[in-house]
């Protein structure tokens, strides 16, 4: 039996500016750069849906008419957390004021369609085709 070895490269000791250390530009001035952990945590259409109990394609479908906000990096979207709690407040309903003191309403009855005097034709089903086509080859013989 031979035994495979795994051939593993050394990477060589990182030389440029490591996440969150100042680097000095070409023109003398002083940037910070944006650590990984500082950026916001994006979710996939599928963990708002799961978050707000409804269905994935609803959230694409909200995204893709612009009713819920969104960003679409890489072609696909994603929501932060703000915009989760967008999307709640935008789809919240809250009651009118008016509506805690009134008496509940009754639904009204439905009205029926107004009966007018109508001339009623009845229908005459069709002979099926292929009795007529027998009805055709027999007198044609």
């Amino acid at each position: 039996m031979t035994q495979m070895t795994r051939v593993t490269q050394k990477s060589a000791p990182r030389t440029g500016p490591s996440v969150g250390t100042p680097e000095v530009s070409p023109r003398g001035d002083m940037k910070v750069r944006q650590k990984i952990t500082d950026l916001p945590q994006l979710y996939s259409a599928a963990d708002v849906a799961q978050a707000l109990r409804c269905s994935e394609w609803w959230v694409k479908e909200q995204a893709r008419r612009g009713r819920i906000p969104f960003t679409k990096p890489g072609g696909s979207y994603r929501f932060t957390a703000e915009h989760v709690a967008e999307i709640t407040r935008i789809f919240e309903s809250r009651p009118t004021e008016s509506s805690s003191a009134a008496v509940p309403v009754s639904p009204s009855p439905r009205r029926r369609a107004a009966t007018t005097a109508v001339s009623v034709t009845s229908l005459k089903a069709r002979t099926p085709r292929r009795a007529r086509h027998g009805q055709t080859q027999s007198a044609a013989a």
